[in-house]
């Protein structure tokens, strides 16, 4: 794994499941990190652990004001930005006739709007720093799984965002791409215990036979696309998932 020394990320939702995994792989990287995530518990926890390399900032990521914040800490704090990880998210599972306006813009303004606003945000210095933005995007979209309408909705809204960012943002150097992961995080297991016929469904779906764990499966592919490993690399999808959709 290429080092991250000496690289500044924000992470959304950065405080608690697959994005404390990320945070604490990134930090142990050698990254610092600025946390924006409302469980403001967890980050604090964080930030106590690592008192020199994580900042948090306990806000909604559908407020652009929490957006330019976040920057504003990074630049105060550390000094610069050189990556953004959006992975912050909300959503109510319900039938398509089910959802309400309320639930709709709960996911669109989580997801969606949350990852233009931080892009936006971040762009002035990530342009300085020729720096990676990792959006996160989801297999239930690809898949069209039921009760997911609203999420599926805004995560394809994302990933078609980030093609076109991807290719507007190449020429001041910043990469753009995209993460859909399968993972154990904390309300997956708690989903296993409530329905553990359905959990084991989808379970032996994937060919590597399990659930990739937050911090040592899916953190790293984040890592390696904000690194120097990647340079190449933008406008992609990246599967993180035991191999359960192969993109073609």
């Amino acid at each position: 794994m290429n080092t991250l020394k000496s690289q500044v990320i924000i992470v959304t939702g950065g405080a608690a499941g697959i994005g404390r995994g990320i945070t604490e792989k990134l930090i142990s990287l050698g990254a610092a990190v600025v946390v924006v995530d409302l469980n403001e518990e967890a980050g604090n926890s964080l930030t106590k652990e690592h008192p020199d390399k994580a900042v948090f900032i306990k806000g909604d990521v559908s407020s652009n004001e929490i957006a330019l914040e976040a920057v504003t800490t990074a630049m105060t704090t550390f000094g610069k930005l050189t990556g953004l990880v959006n992975n912050a998210h909300a959503s109510r599972q319900k039938t398509l006739t089910d959802h309400t306006q309320a639930d709709w813009d709960l996911s669109f303004n989580t997801g969606f709007k949350a990852t233009l606003q931080f892009m936006l945000a971040a762009y002035p210095e990530l342009k300085k720093s020729g720096g990676s933005i990792v959006n996160f995007g989801s297999g239930a979209a690809l898949l069209g799984s039921k009760f997911q309408a609203s999420y599926a909705a805004a995560k394809e809204a994302i990933r078609g965002l980030s093609r076109v960012t991807a290719t507007e943002w190449a020429e001041d150097n910043i990469r753009v791409n995209v993460v859909c992961p399968v993972a154990y995080t904390e309300g997956v297991q708690a989903w296993s215990k409530q329905f553990p016929e359905e959990y084991e469904k989808v379970r032996s779906h994937i060919p590597l036979g399990r659930f990739g764990d937050p911090r040592e499966d899916i953190a790293p592919i984040v890592a390696f696309l904000l690194s120097s490993g990647s340079r190449y690399m933008t406008g992609q999808t990246l599967m993180a998932d035991g191999g359960d959709i192969k993109l073609r």
